[in-house]
């Protein structure tokens, strides 16, 4: 319906303009808003003050009748909560029917990361002497190096590094900046890439880009799935890696080697400590075999 149309496009500028929010969370809220409104031409709702609570219960099944997971319900609901907050504020209905759903309890998830062995597997298959292994190995460094998300990483610009200094500025959620140091071996497989490995890939193409790809323009996130998924076989690890484990594994190992929780969420661009103390569960194996190593009485001689 059109007037769906216009509150949606409403909607889109108060989240770019006033939320500040990235371009993929504008994307997946407006997936979710797209989907309540097929609900309300399927149930025959034509207006916005028309959903209630009643309609809120039937939505909800809706969404449950798809086996979709706790998580992603959750965060359907609180799109459509946010949307129909502005349209409350905008005067467009007169009330918010989402304002007291119950949000469903998130599944407690651990992350998944790479031992040291499988990570030194991976680092062990890119042919350095080739300018897409180059680029390959300079790519699995820095996601390890830095722990930065695949889309902050697509962003990239030969600018945002200074090696001089062993420091990358990133872009991150909200348009935030941050700045990450690079280790030693992250420095030497970018300075390889940059000066030999881009140099030809490059081409002509005119392009600012840190990652390119064979035809010389820039290295997509999807690429980078792709890049990983192929590093991956030629290691022959029998697990998954996607850039996200990566980020995983960067903020375990830290905390595995004592990092404080508030430095290991400035690295890693989290708004809320909580985000980052998900990852120190994964340390309590190691806390227990300190115990188990250094207390008089924890084991018998």
């Amino acid at each position: 319906m059109q007037a769906f149309s216009i509150y949606k496009d409403q909607f889109k500028m108060y989240l770019q303009i006033e939320k500040n929010a990235s371009d993929y969370t504008v994307k997946e809220y407006l997936h979710d808003i797209d989907q309540l409104f097929l609900f309300m031409q399927k149930e025959q709702i034509n207006e916005m003050n028309e959903v209630d609570d009643a309609c809120v219960r039937l939505f909800l099944m809706d969404l449950y009748e798809q086996s979709l997971s706790r998580r992603t319900v959750s965060r359907k609901l609180s799109a459509i909560r946010t949307f129909f907050k502005f349209m409350e504020r905008e005067g467009y209905v007169s009330d918010n029917p989402f304002i007291g759903t119950r949000l469903p309890k998130q599944d407690k998830k651990l992350p998944d990361f790479l031992y040291q062995e499988e990570l030194s597997q991976l680092f062990d298959v890119s042919d350095l002497g080739d300018p897409l292994g180059q680029r390959d190995q300079a790519l699995l460094e820095i996601l390890y190096a830095t722990g930065m998300r695949v889309a902050e990483c697509e962003g990239l610009s030969l600018k945002d590094l200074d090696l001089s200094l062993n420091i990358v500025k990133v872009l991150g959620k909200g348009n935030k900046e941050r700045y990450i140091p690079v280790g030693s071996y992250a420095e030497q497989a970018l300075n390889r890439y940059i000066n030999e490995g881009r140099r030809s890939l490059q081409q002509n193409n005119e392009t600012e880009a840190l990652f390119l790809n064979a035809r010389g323009k820039s290295l997509t996130a999807r690429g980078m799935r792709l890049i990983l998924n192929k590093l991956t076989e030629k290691a022959a690890l029998t697990v998954h890696v996607h850039p996200h484990m990566l980020r995983h594994t960067f903020a375990t190992h830290l905390l595995n080697e004592g990092a404080d929780l508030r430095s290991v969420q400035e690295l890693l661009g989290h708004a809320h400590l909580s985000s980052t103390q998900l990852y120190t569960h994964v340390t309590k194996d190691r806390l227990k075999d300190v115990y188990d190593h250094s207390h008089p009485r924890a084991k018998k001689k």
